[in-house]
């Protein structure tokens, strides 16, 4: 008999009602209460698992009873429904085969781990209830990212990975070499394998550039690469950034697709993931679906960089790093704004040129770039985006303000001279977006193999 998917039996209890069927999985607790027990068995398939009723008609009941957490079997038996019971289904087992029983020193043996206890577990924590549910929500955030953007024609673009150039001019790369460094010989970039210097992307913003002015409307989806020595709740080495890049749209339209890509992705997530959600509901963060309906039923703030330091210096007395005009926005203040100012997501737009990266539109005044942050209560920023600069003169002499190397964005200025077009997008680090649906405080627990400092275990 082929084997079952639990997911199936409660999408369809009719067609199963004294079916036997056969189970696949993974023991997650045993009762056994000497004649008879019962086995919580979860297959993967769904963030609910399957009763398992047992008793001593079984030929190896004793050694089925005495299994520990962890352990594989297959199970056949009959699927009764249960109506007025917590469960709507249970199997009464005729036959439980044992594949591997796990023994004393498996770690998950107890329930009620610490995240930081499971962070040292990384290969096993999918098995608990709550990164269960953490992975099966980032699949379902992944395909509805997907969804939307396909729904309103963008292109999906798979952007390189190795790369020659720094896209924000300013960050500390992961180096590339094919050379052995090892070996005590001076480097010369000419002599690598791509001929010269080669580093991890940080970005793929100016190749999506250069997609979006030929094929309208583009994302990418995929790995960047940040080698900061940073230890925050919020940082990794290693992350999933969505990027899309649209030809012919301003600033505020710019902002309305973001808008309409985290009001779809939530809304797609009450619909498939609603076990999920309830149980972040109740053991993550007390309050999260009302946060995320806020979210999903409210249009968000829109604000300029001006007007909000504005609101910042009435509760100066309050932070950390004091707000002025001119000042990066801190995490205390983004979170001020967002939770306390508007009390849902807001638009920070207009930003001092200073403090943003060289491909930002300049505005009229000559002081601010039409670039946006998106701030959302809990997390603080959620999405960078900008007007890209299109005027070739203005770009080449920002890329001189900065003392930027010229040669190495030859092609991206070349851009500006061949049927250049106003054109904007925005890039959300995704593992910032699991931490916000998920309630989930640190981004070492929304994706599954943590890449920061000192940490590659795995």
């Amino acid at each position: 008999m082929k084997k079952t998917d639990i997911t199936y039996i409660y999408k369809d209890l009719e067609k199963y009602r004294d079916k036997d069927v056969v189970l696949g999985g993974w023991v997650r607790s045993v009762r056994d209460m000497k004649n008879f027990g019962f086995i919580d068995l979860n297959d993967g398939s769904t963030f609910k698992g399957a009763q398992i009723v047992i008793n001593n008609n079984l030929d190896n009941y004793t050694n089925v009873a005495k299994l520990n957490a962890g352990s594989s079997i297959i199970v056949t038996g009959k699927v009764i429904i249960t109506p007025n019971a917590k469960q709507p289904f249970e199997i009464q087992a005729s036959e439980i085969k044992i594949l591997c029983a796990t023994d004393e020193t498996y770690p998950l043996q107890k329930k009620g781990h610490s995240p930081e206890f499971l962070r040292e577990q990384a290969y096993l924590r999918p098995r608990t209830n709550l990164f269960n549910a953490i992975f099966r929500v980032r699949s379902e955030a992944s395909f509805a990212l997907h969804q939307y953007f396909n729904n309103l024609g963008f292109v999906y673009v798979h952007a390189p990975i190795l790369t020659s150039s720094d896209c924000e001019g300013a960050g500390e790369l992961f180096k590339v070499s094919t050379q052995d460094i090892y070996s005590g010989k001076k480097l010369n970039p000419e002599d690598e394998l791509l001929g010269k210097a080669v580093y991890l992307s940080p970005s793929c913003q100016l190749e999506g550039e250069a997609f979006a002015l030929a094929l309208n409307k583009i994302y990418t989806f995929g790995p960047s690469f940040r080698a900061e020595n940073s230890n925050t709740i919020k940082h990794l080495n290693e992350f999933w950034h969505i990027e899309p890049e649209m030809a012919f749209y301003e600033l505020q339209d710019d902002m309305d697709v973001m808008e309409g890509m985290i009001k779809y992705v939530i809304n797609y997530l009450f619909e498939k993931c609603e076990n999920e959600l309830k149980f972040f509901d109740s053991f993550v963060e007390k309050g999260l679906l009302k946060k995320l309906h806020n979210v999903t039923d409210n249009e968000f703030a829109r604000v300029t960089y001006t007007d909000a330091i504005k609101e910042l210096e009435k509760n100066n007395q309050n932070f950390e790093f004091k707000a002025s005009w001119g000042c990066d926005l801190q995490t205390e203040h983004e979170k001020y704004l967002s939770e306390k100012v508007y009390g849902k997501p807001v638009f920070v737009y207009n930003y001092p040129k200073d403090i943003k990266a060289f491909y930002m539109r300049l505005n009229d005044d000559g002081k601010t770039v039409k670039a946006t942050d998106l701030l959302v209560p809990g997390i603080g920023e959620l999405c960078g985006a900008s007007e890209r600069e299109e005027r070739y003169d203005v770009l080449l002499n920002r890329i001189k303000e900065l003392n930027l190397d010229e040669e190495n964005y030859w092609w991206y200025l070349n851009l500006r001279k061949f049927g250049s077009v106003k054109h904007s997008g925005f890039g959300m680090g995704f593992d910032r977006f699991i931490m916000y649906v998920t309630g989930m405080t640190n981004i070492r627990d929304v994706l599954p193999f943590p890449r920061t400092p000192k940490n590659c275990n795995f």
